[in-house]
């Protein structure tokens, strides 16, 4: 009894330390309501609402047009009486008078968005959308009540781009179709409605609904899309479909149909339109490709649970797709089995050769990069890892993109030291993600990460999203060990797989999940103006003991390799974890026992690149 009233009254005396960490005033009042818990964990009110979706979309390949009619049964979860709807269409960013984030081109601006007709729960309304941005509110003429559902009939159309970006027309008869449906923004417990415009920067935030579509388009078109093809033997023709079948239960690359086939018009049905139709649950998006002349290759990967479809759409012409497949398959299965451990979560993952680099669920849209096939492949490795972060795990992308941009960076690098070797992928990771950071002074380099996402741009953007925070996860897997790592992450993920967390349930979470209390740690990576300079302010030997005093210049807390030289010519390395600055972060003293006279001693951070480097060695 003894021991369980000190392990709770210990328990409880770091909660109170947990508090630690800056809050805002609204994620405060989350926390105060219980909605989130300083455990990590989702509080005992939490909640989130959804919709289910039924779409009806049509693509006229010859007017670029893309219709349709959707029925959202939509579930209000909240405590609250909602008395008007936020209704988000992430296309409108391509009206000319859409705010966004850089220049684009003429070929990038279209009408936007056109809804013929809104209805709620039977009662038509009165919709201009002529002025409507990427969100837009809706004034109810009945409150929908707190724990009730409405229903939202919705018929719209809009053009596509003919520039190709993250959707549009990659080519004028091949199109990628995203964010293509207008859906309601999220109603969320720390923000209310989700307001902030799309800018073409930060990426998405939508809840997790359930989607059913029904693609209509033109006869020799094939379509690929999110979540389960329901009906292949109504739109494929036998030979196609049985490839096609084959292609579920097979470990071998099947060319389901080439180019020269899609041309000549045998792969689909002839009629003079094809309805294609998907279903996917409890996931935060939906959307689709089609193209009548892209080769089609599949296979597919047994997992622990389920055996899952790996499908390619691309032009011959570029060579690395033609690797794409068997890249996948490989990819699915290691993320599965290796980091984040976590099985692949759903049923299909197809790549579309585009331009966007750019993650779906369930999908990815990337660039041929056809004379380089390691960036190629670490292109398709940080898409698909973005499966747990954001999809798997609901991320607001808007507000913090380091929750996900960080971890598919992370993952790209942990795959990519497999697939690559250690060598080439820490050149790689430092070259690609590091360098211009570290080695650029200026002030917008080094804003804390925890800075929302939509109040920095440029490189202040792209340094917290994927280059600091990145290190802040290595760091942390450094200073944790990979098996107590593993375990703190696999904790946040169950946690918060399927809901919405923020950087605070990560922070908890991990603290729970470790045993450790890491607010240190946290407030030093991401609270912070903080980049990495180490300094040997001194080092000595006497006798059998070799001294070396190192300054935090920088200020982040990094793990780092001593390099020992001795007289003799000799070397030896000695990896220190992040815990020597647990009890300083400023500075450190390091005690090593030694056999032989030391001729100087060298610092090495590795991807951690020091901003100073010519002061990490000291000669004795």
């Amino acid at each position: 009894m003894k021991r369980l009233f000190l392990g709770l009254f210990l328990f409880a005396s770091w909660q109170l330390s947990a508090q630690e960490l800056y809050m805002p005033r609204n994620i405060k009042k989350a926390y105060e309501n219980g909605t989130r818990n300083i455990s990590g964990a989702p509080g005992k009110n939490y909640w989130q609402n959804k919709g289910i979706y039924n779409v009806e979309v049509k693509v006229d390949a010859n007017a670029k047009i893309v219709s349709g009619k959707e029925t959202i049964l939509y579930s209000n979860n909240s405590p609250d009486n909602l008395s008007e709807l936020a209704i988000r269409f992430v296309n409108n960013l391509h009206k000319p008078q859409a705010p966004r984030s850089g220049w684009v081109s003429s070929d990038f601006l279209t009408s936007g968005l056109h809804i013929k007709s809104f209805i709620v729960n039977g009662e038509k309304y009165a919709i201009n959308s002529d002025d409507w941005g990427t969100v837009e509110k809706v004034k109810l003429n009945s409150v929908l009540k707190s724990k009730s559902k409405a229903e939202i009939k919705i018929e719209w159309e809009y053009p596509l781009s003919v520039q190709s970006g993250r959707e549009g027309q990659i080519d004028p008869e091949t199109f990628y179709v995203a964010y293509s449906f207008p859906r309601i923004s999220v109603y969320d417990d720390y923000n209310g409605w989700d307001m902030l415009p799309h800018s073409d920067r930060q990426e998405f935030y939508n809840d997790f609904n359930d989607y059913s579509f029904a693609i209509t388009v033109p006869k020799n078109y094939v379509v690929w899309a999110t979540g389960d093809f329901l009906n292949p033997e109504a739109v494929l023709q036998s030979d196609y479909l049985k490839r096609y079948r084959n292609s579920l239960r097979s470990d071998k690359v099947i060319h389901i149909a080439t180019k020269e086939e899609m041309k000549s018009g045998k792969v689909t049905k002839h009629n003079k339109w094809n309805v294609w139709k998907f279903k996917a649950s409890h996931i935060t998006d939906f959307c689709f490709a089609l193209s009548n002349h892209y080769a089609w290759d599949a296979s597919s990967v047994q997992l622990k649970t389920k055996r899952a479809s790996v499908q390619a759409a691309y032009s011959p012409e570029a060579k690395d797709f033609e690797h794409y497949v068997e890249w996948m398959r490989y990819n699915l299965d290691w993320f599965s089995k290796n980091w984040p451990g976590v099985e692949y979560p759903y049923n299909v993952m197809t790549a579309i050769q585009g331009y966007a680099d750019m993650e779906y669920p369930m999908m990815i849209n990337d660039t041929s990069i056809p004379d380089d096939f390691q960036d190629a492949r670490l292109t398709a490795d940080h898409e698909i890892a973005h499966t747990y972060f954001p999809f798997y795990m609901g991320i607001n992308e808007t507000r913090y993109a380091f929750m996900d941009e960080g971890w598919a960076t992370t993952l790209e690098y942990l795959i990519g030291i497999d697939e690559n070797g250690e060598a080439k992928a820490k050149e790689f990771y430092k070259n690609f993600r590091v360098k211009r950071w570290i080695n650029d002074p200026s002030a917008e380099q080094d804003q804390p990460i925890i800075t929302m996402s939509t109040q920095v741009s440029g490189a202040g953007y792209g340094n917290n999203s994927y280059v600091k925070s990145s290190l802040s996860y290595l760091a942390l897997k450094d200073y944790l060990g990979d098996d107590l790592f593993k375990k703190a992450l696999h904790h946040y993920m169950n946690n918060w797989n399927g809901k919405h967390p923020i950087p605070w349930d990560y922070f908890y979470s991990m603290n729970t999940g470790s045993g450790k209390n890491l607010n240190w740690f946290f407030n030093n990576w991401f609270y912070t103006n903080n980049y990495i300079d180490l300094k040997v302010a001194a080092a000595s030997q006497m006798n059998d003991l070799l001294t070396i005093n190192i300054d935090n210049v920088g200020g982040f807390v990094i793990p780092f390799e001593t390099e020992i030289i001795y007289e003799d010519g000799a070397t030896e390395k000695l990896h220190f974890s992040p815990s020597v600055w647990e009890k300083d972060q400023k500075q450190t003293m390091l005690t090593i026992p030694i056999t032989k006279k030391v001729k100087s001693v060298n610092l090495d951070g590795g991807i951690f690149m020091d901003y100073t480097p010519d002061d990490n060695k000291k000669n004795l």
